[in-house]
């Protein structure tokens, strides 16, 4: 469907960063071609071209994107040559300034680092970096735009703000308009919204959701098969694929709710987690967990 030829390697046991790829040596060797590696919990523009650009012009056997940040202190930083970009050292948590750039989870790597990775629990960022910095085989890329850690849910939720606020920037057309729509909205074609609904600012609303009649909705995702019922007002949640939210609900505070959800009628959910394929009959008036 897609044109592209997808493989699967199979981590059975936890294998760290790196012990993935010596698992799948053999796919990713295959060609001799260099080879992208992403943290999948990131958020960004992913400059896949200028990175391949920058990987071929310096020579060396991998690349990292660095993004600077405001707190060097917090983070582990790369120190790198200014010129060339080749990085010298990795400081954690600096307690004097060296670097404000960061780790930003986004690699390319010549297969020849694959030489260097055991197939064990094996750490990138402790154990092969460090090594490739000191051979000199580790170059940095600075990324433009805006990052995000998004593993959390309220970094999710100020990812998703960022990536809107990019579309507005720079592919205006993709974003929703009309009548209710407030500020940065993002609507799947196969999405129905009611009528005298408000909705945004900053929020994505997936294929085949449905919005009620009335509903307020802002800084939330909507994902796919979900329904909104009337009159509901949420705001910074997660509601995930094939919840039911009933009619003259309230939810805020990062409430996220797993797969295939049921909240009933007239309730409020405070930052509440609820687990999938959960029914939910009471309201949560604090944040917790539900199992």
């Amino acid at each position: 469907q897609l044109g592209i030829r997808i493989s699967l390697s199979h981590e059975k046991e936890p294998l760290g960063t790196a012990g993935p790829l010596a698992l799948a040596r053999d796919l990713l060797a295959e060609g001799g071609e260099p080879f992208f590696v992403l943290n999948s919990d990131v958020i960004c523009e992913f400059p896949f071209a200028a990175l391949a650009r920058f990987h071929r012009q310096h020579g060396g056997e991998g690349s990292l994107v660095v993004t600077r940040v405001e707190e060097p202190a917090k983070y582990g930083v790369v120190v790198s040559e200014p010129d060339t970009g080749r990085i010298c050292r990795f400081v954690e948590k600096p307690r004097v300034f060296v670097s404000n750039k960061i780790n930003a989870g986004l690699y390319i790597f010549s297969p020849g680092i694959l030489q260097r990775i055991q197939l064990r629990p094996t750490s990138i960022e402790k154990e092969i970096f460090p090594a490739m910095a000191q051979d000199g085989q580790l170059y940095a890329m600075e990324l433009q735009g805006f990052w995000m850690d998004i593993g959390q849910p309220k970094d999710f939720l100020t990812g998703m703000c960022m990536y809107l606020q990019a579309l507005r920037a720079q592919h205006p057309d993709k974003l929703h308009s009309g009548p209710g729509v407030v500020g940065n909205v993002l609507v799947d074609p196969s999405a129905k919204i009611g009528a005298n609904c408000v909705i945004g600012p900053n929020v994505t609303i997936g294929a085949g959701v449905v919005v009620e009649d009335g509903v307020r909705i802002k800084r939330c995702t909507v994902l796919e098969g979900a329904r909104i019922r009337s009159h509901s007002w949420l705001e910074s949640c997660i509601v995930g694929w094939s919840c039911s939210v009933g009619q003259w609900v309230r939810m805020e505070n990062v409430t996220v709710l797993g797969e295939d959800v049921i909240v009933n009628d007239e309730l409020y959910l405070n930052g509440a987690n609820v687990l999938p394929h959960k029914s939910i009959a009471e309201s949560v008036p604090e944040p917790r967990i539900i199992m």
